[in-house]
C-alpha cells in the first residue's frame, strides 16, 4: 500500500524538488544532511572535499558543521526519484506513444539521455561507450539548455520578418492608392505588379505564422529528446528566403513613387527648419562631434553595482565594479528593487546629461540602460533588459552582437571586442554602443525621447559570465 502510495504522489510531484542542486539532475543514491537538504551521495562528498581544510556547510542554506555529518540514504527520497525516472518513460495522454518510442536507443533498448555533438544525435549510455567512443557528449539536456537559446533568436527573426512583411503590405497598400489617382495608360499593369507582390508577401507572412507557432510549440516541450529531434528541421524553416523589399520593386509604381517623393522631401524640409529651431535653442553635443575615444573620456562617468538590485546568483566584488554569475546562490537581504528571476544587476548612479562609460566582459552578457521601474519582481516582458518599451540593450557573446529593445532584436556586424564604451546624451535623446579596441567602432546608435532618469544595467546571460566596470 505505502509503494502504492508513494507512486501515484510521485506523478504529482514537482520533478524539480528531486533534483540535485549540485549536478543538476535526478538524485542519485540520495542522502539528507542535518539542514534538511538532499543531494547525491557523491555530489555532497565531492562538494565537501572541495572545501577542506575549512567546516563543512549546505551548498544551499550555508549552515556549517563542526565535522563532516554521517550520510544516511533517505530511503524514502531515493523511491520518489526512482517512480520520477519510470514516470519520464510513461507517455501522457495528450502526447502520442511515438514520442516515447524516440526516446529509446533501437540498438540497445535503453533511453537516450546523451547528445552526441560529434554526430549530431542523441544516444545512449551504452553507446557513448561502443561506436561513440571519444566523440564530443554532453547530456541531452545541456544540449537543450544551449539550442533553446538559439530557438528564441529563431523566434525573434521570424517575428522581425513578419513585422517587415507588413510594413512593406502597407505601402504597397498606399502605392496602389497612389496609382489609381494618376491618369496613365499604365495604370492598370502597375496595379496588377503590385497587387501580385501584396499577395506573394501575404503568403509569405501565412507561412511564417505557421513556423512562428512550431517554434512557439517545441520551446514550450518539456521532452529534451523530443526538442533536439525537431529543432534542425524548424530552425531550418525559420531562415526564410527573402522576397524583394518594397525598395526592390520601385519599376513597378514610378509614378506613384516620384509623388510620394516629393511630399517626403517636403515633409523633410519642414523637419529640418524645426529641428534648426530647437538646436539654436536647447545645448547639445552629439557623438558625431566627437574624434577620439579621449574626446569621450571628457565626459566619463564613474558607475558603481547597487547590491539591492543584484541578483541572488549574481555576485559582486572589486568595490561593486564586477558582477559574476554563480551558481551559489548570495546571501543578499530582501529588497523591492531586487532581480528576482533573471541575473541582472542596475548601477547604484543614476544618468543624466552627458555620460560615457567602459565596460570588459566575458562569456554571454547583456549590457543596458533602463528605468528603475522595471526592476524587481515581474513576468519576463516586465524584467528583462531589452525585452520592454523602457530598456535598451547589447547583447554581446562570442560570435555575434545583437541589439535588443521592446521586445525586437537588430543583429550587428562588427569586429568582436571585449570592451563596449557607451555614450548617453540623455537631454538630446541620444545612446551609442561602441566597441573598444586600438579605435573605436560604432555598433548600434538610438536616437529617442528618454522620460526618466536611467541606470547602467548588466545581464549575465549564461553560466561563467562576467562584466567588469573600468575605472
Amino acid at each position: 500500500f505505502i509503494h502504492s502510495f508513494i507512486h501515484s504522489f510521485s506523478v504529482f510531484l514537482d520533478k524539480d524538488k528531486l533534483i540535485c542542486s549540485i549536478c543538476l539532475d535526478l538524485q542519485k543514491d540520495p542522502v539528507t544532511i542535518p539542514c534538511g537538504h538532499s543531494y547525491c551521495l557523491e555530489c555532497i562528498q565531492n562538494f565537501w572535499s572541495g572545501e577542506e581544510p575549512k567546516a563543512p556547510s549546505c551548498p544551499q542554506c550555508r549552515q556549517s558543521f563542526t565535522s563532516r555529518p554521517v550520510l544516511v540514504r533517505n530511503t524514502i527520497l531515493a523511491e520518489l526519484v526512482e517512480d520520477a525516472r519510470k514516470a519520464e518513460l510513461q507517455p501522457s495522454s495528450s502526447e502520442p506513444t511515438l514520442k516515447l518510442q524516440e526516446n529509446i536507443c533501437p540498438r540497445h533498448d535503453e533511453v537516450m539521455k546523451i547528445f552526441c555533438r560529434t554526430d549530431q544525435k542523441c544516444i545512449c549510455s551504452l553507446c557513448s561507450m561502443d561506436e561513440h567512443k571519444g566523440h564530443d557528449m554532453v547530456s541531452a539536456a545541456a544540449e537543450r539548455a544551449e539550442r533553446q537559446t538559439k530557438l528564441g533568436l529563431d523566434q525573434q527573426k521570424v517575428q522581425q520578418r513578419i513585422l517587415n512583411l507588413e510594413e512593406d503590405l502597407e505601402v504597397l497598400q498606399q502605392a496602389v492608392e497612389a496609382i489609381n489617382l494618376s491618369v496613365t495608360s499604365y495604370q492598370m499593369e502597375e496595379v496588377r505588379k503590385v497587387e501580385e507582390l501584396q499577395e506573394k508577401m501575404q503568403h509569405e507572412i501565412t507561412k511564417l505564422k505557421k513556423t512562428e507557432a512550431e517554434l512557439d510549440q517545441l520551446s514550450s516541450t518539456e521532452d529534451h529528446l523530443h526538442f533536439l529531434n525537431n529543432y534542425s528541421s524548424l530552425s531550418d524553416l525559420s531562415v526564410c528566403t527573402d522576397l524583394p523589399r518594397f525598395e526592390q520593386a520601385q519599376h513597378c509604381f514610378d509614378d506613384a513613387l516620384k509623388a510620394v517623393s516629393e511630399a517626403r522631401e517636403k515633409l523633410e524640409e519642414t523637419l529640418t527648419d524645426q529641428t534648426t529651431k530647437i538646436s539654436d535653442s536647447v545645448d547639445v553635443f552629439l557623438p558625431e562631434d566627437f574624434r577620439s575615444r579621449e574626446d569621450f573620456m571628457k565626459f566619463y562617468h564613474q558607475i558603481t553595482l547597487d547590491p539591492n538590485t543584484a541578483n541572488r546568483n549574481v555576485s559582486l566584488s572589486e568595490q561593486n565594479r564586477t558582477a559574476t554569475w554563480t551558481m551559489i546562490k548570495q546571501n543578499y537581504s530582501s529588497h523591492p528593487d531586487r532581480f528576482a528571476e533573471r541575473s541582472q544587476v542596475l548601477s547604484a548612479e543614476g544618468l543624466t546629461g552627458c555620460c560615457y562609460w567602459e565596460v570588459e566582459w566575458s562569456g554571454g552578457v547583456f549590457i543596458a540602460v533602463a528605468y528603475k521601474d522595471r526592476s524587481g519582481a515581474g513576468t519576463w516582458d516586465e524584467s528583462v533588459f531589452g525585452f520592454n518599451d523602457k530598456s535598451w540593450a547589447l547583447r554581446c557573446s562570442n560570435t555575434e552582437y545583437t541589439f535588443y529593445h521592446n521586445n525586437r532584436c537588430v543583429s550587428i556586424a562588427a569586429p568582436r571586442s571585449s570592451r563596449v564604451g557607451v555614450y548617453l546624451n540623455h537631454k538630446a535623446g541620444s545612446l551609442s554602443f561602441y566597441s573598444v579596441s586600438d579605435s573605436m567602432t560604432l555598433l548600434h546608435k538610438v536616437q529617442t525621447t528618454f522620460t526618466q532618469t536611467l541606470y547602467a544595467g548588466f545581464w549575465m546571460s549564461k553560466s561563467g559570465s562576467m562584466i567588469r566596470l573600468l575605472k
